[in-house]
């Protein structure tokens, strides 16, 4: 029983950083096209033409700035699980359960 309660933990835990990566994901796409929609128009009532106004590099600026955290957070979720292991998180906590029992066994 124990074990499938870690398990689940262990399941819920992925699906929620899934949940949080794509919703960023998500929030990345939409906030960049309104800057991008909002530069473009700006840019072109000052004269520019079209691709003058996109090709901009303020313009450019937030998806790559941005981009680049992006793909950090993709490889928190992805990409480090596969470098560590799965199980890192539980070896991380154990680690740290047994320090403070050690801890705890020394001031007595």
């Amino acid at each position: 029983m124990d074990i499938n309660k870690s398990n689940f933990r262990k399941a819920k835990n992925k699906v929620e950083k899934l949940k949080r990566f794509y919703t960023h994901l998500g929030v990345y796409f939409i906030i960049n096209t309104i800057i991008t929609v909002v530069k473009v128009m700006s840019n072109m009532n000052m004269g520019e033409t079209f691709e003058e106004a996109f090709f901009d590099f303020s313009t450019v600026a937030s998806w790559l700035v941005w981009g680049l955290v992006i793909v950090i957070h993709a490889f928190s979720v992805f990409g480090l699980p596969l470098i560590v292991g799965d199980d890192w998180e539980e070896r991380k906590i154990q680690q740290y359960m047994n320090e403070e029992l050690q801890q705890d066994k020394n001031y007595e």
